[in-house]
């Protein structure tokens, strides 16, 4: 998709020469986000297998196989159909998913989304509308280790 534009300036004929930019392309001055970061699976896309890597992806097509993408979010948008295992950080679900969710931080199923498997987070949050079926066992974040000094007097403590 092209972002055409025509001087303002010119009369309501158009000039036939445009300045034609891709919509994608950067302007002066912008930047990046994290957000803008994200891979996008589009509608028509079918993919069978393992995504895995790092950067988070927003899924509109078919996916079947499995999600790996531990520190990033995996999006399941309205058109995504997904019959995968996701293990993300996020995972956000408009659409549907069949299989497993491990979401380390967040689980969000929005309205018109449904998830039929079971379910392992430290958040979960379900939308009125949404449909789950399924397991969830809620997690707490695992105890920091302790560190080395204090482990040193710990053991002191307890040989004296």
């Amino acid at each position: 998709m092209l972002d055409q534009r025509v001087d303002a300036a010119s009369s309501s004929v158009p000039d036939p020469v445009r300045q034609v930019r891709p919509s994608n392309a950067p302007t002066s001055g912008s930047s990046l986000s994290a957000v803008g970061a994200q891979s996008t699976i589009g509608k028509t896309l079918l993919i069978k297998g393992e995504i895995t890597g790092s950067g988070s992806v927003r899924i509109e097509g078919k996916v079947e196989g499995s999600i790996e993408l531990p520190d990033d979010r995996v999006t399941v948008g309205r058109n995504g159909r997904v019959s995968a295992n996701i293990a993300a950080q996020d995972i956000v679900v408009l659409g549907e998913v069949l299989g497993n969710c491990n979401a380390s931080d967040h689980l969000d199923i929005r309205c018109e989304g449904s998830l039929y498997g079971d379910v392992v987070v430290s958040r979960i949050s379900v939308e009125e509308g949404a449909y789950l079926t399924g397991s969830i066992d809620i997690r707490r974040e695992p105890a920091p280790a302790p560190k080395a000094e204090e482990h040193e007097l710990v053991e002191s403590l307890q040989v004296n």
